[in-house]
């Protein structure tokens, strides 16, 4: 059964900018999500590139992720059926330790940068670079799919402070 092993950061500096390869814009609509974690969603690449992907928990850091490629025409159907949405870019890094990648969101997510690195199993040590800040793997709120339902702009002020975030008002 495919795992994801990932684990997840707020970036506070800039320098991932000199790792990233070429921007990946990136729409993700959110089909189902239970109350237990697990989501349906669609992803759609600027490319045309598209899947849809099931997640489900696990324990620990590890989750079930299955994913499927879509026609483009189905991931845009799919798109418009979706209750929750995101849009984001994302940038591979060139790091060693594991897939990392950082995505940048926008709309009602902006300015959120968050940095995620894939791992080929729990446990695996990591070098976790300077511009990341908080490690926030675990807390539901900043998964892509609470974002998708519930965005950031629609956060208290305190909270979004809380983090060093703010909606640029």
């Amino acid at each position: 059964m495919p795992l994801e092993i990932e684990r997840r950061f707020l970036v506070t500096g800039s320098g991932w900018r000199a790792l990233a390869g070429a921007p990946q814009p990136l729409r993700q609509g959110y089909l189902a999500v239970s109350k237990d974690g697990v989501t349906v969603r669609m992803r759609l690449r600027a490319d045309g590139q598209a899947w849809l992907t099931l997640k489900a928990p696990t324990s620990g850091l590890a989750r079930h992720e299955f994913e499927y490629p879509l026609p483009t025409t189905d991931a845009e159907a799919l798109w418009d059926l979706a209750p929750h949405r995101l849009i984001k870019t994302r940038y591979s890094l060139a790091l060693p330790g594991g897939d990392w990648v950082v995505d940048c969101f926008e709309g009602d997510n902006a300015p959120l940068v968050l940095a995620e690195v894939e791992l080929a199993r729990e446990g695996a040590s990591l070098d976790v670079p300077s511009w990341c800040g908080q490690e926030i793997t675990g807390d539901g709120r900043w998964s892509n799919a609470a974002l998708a339902a519930t965005p950031m702009a629609a956060w208290p002020d305190e909270l979004r402070s809380s983090y060093g975030l703010s909606t640029g008002e």
